[in-house]
């Protein structure tokens, strides 16, 4: 009999393959938020860049897949607004009118959590083990703003941590210029677009930029080292609230 409190950990792809550590964060705040996390190890991907670029039978084998991985438990909660958007937002779209797998899908959505949204007003978090001390700066991902509004949540639990100033930066909610293929297809206008961002960035004056999806993170941080910036850091807000941020 399920106790509330089992929590399925959806990595992503870019996560488990680029930066690891912050899949570990997120394991650490929910376990810490005392759930039981499951973290099902056949999972891949959510079907996000399939569906985006018009691959609908791989975008739908995926997403059969996942449901069928974690609509055992009773929360998913996952480290990025854009896959947690897909499941919520998206998964309705591919199984549309299809009866027994729209009923899935939409159970599997009901249950789905962005991470930060998920310790505000599930776990209720009221203290992070992190013990980070600088000024960062906070750039709002497209996705999870538009798609989920996380906005405040991530806010709220870095004002937990008292070594921790947040300074905003100008146009904090506009892209960063990586939309997925986006960046691919029209490189010039994402190049200006993240020279942009990295620009407000360094007037903040921060030492860190943070941020919630690691699609953006990469963007942000290619973008500042090839402008020369080999100081302002580029942090998951897991991996402070964790303390996970060094390495």
């Amino acid at each position: 009999m399920s106790t509330g409190r089992r929590v399925g950990l959806f990595v992503t792809c870019l996560v488990d393959m680029m930066r690891p550590r912050i899949g570990f964060a997120a394991l650490k705040l929910l376990e810490g938020a005392g759930f039981q996390v499951e973290v099902p190890a056949t999972q891949t991907c959510c079907g996000q860049p399939g569906w985006n670029s018009g691959a609908r039978a791989s975008a739908r084998s995926l997403a059969e897949k996942l449901i069928a991985e974690f609509e055992g438990v009773d929360y998913v909660v996952l480290p990025s607004g854009s896959c947690a958007g897909m499941i919520k937002l998206h998964y309705a779209d591919i199984f549309a009118g299809e009866g027994a797998w729209l009923e899935r899908a939409d159970r599997l959505a009901a249950k789905t959590w962005e991470l930060a949204d998920f310790l505000v007003n599930v776990a209720r978090l009221e203290s992070v083990p992190g013990d980070f001390r600088g000024t960062v700066t906070y750039h709002d991902s497209c996705s999870g703003l538009r798609e989920l509004g996380v906005k405040q949540q991530p806010r709220r639990l870095l004002a937990r941590m008292p070594g921790v100033a947040l300074e905003e930066m100008k146009n904090c909610e506009e892209c960063c210029g990586f939309g997925g293929t986006f960046s691919i297809k029209f490189g010039d206008v994402s190049a200006a677009i993240a020279d942009a961002k990295c620009e407000n960035i360094a007037a903040s004056g921060a030492d860190a930029v943070v941020l919630g999806d690691l699609g953006c993170m990469l963007n942000i941080e290619g973008r500042l080292r090839r402008r020369g910036d080999e100081r302002t850091r580029v942090l998951h807000f897991a991996e402070l609230l964790a303390g996970e941020e060094r390495g």
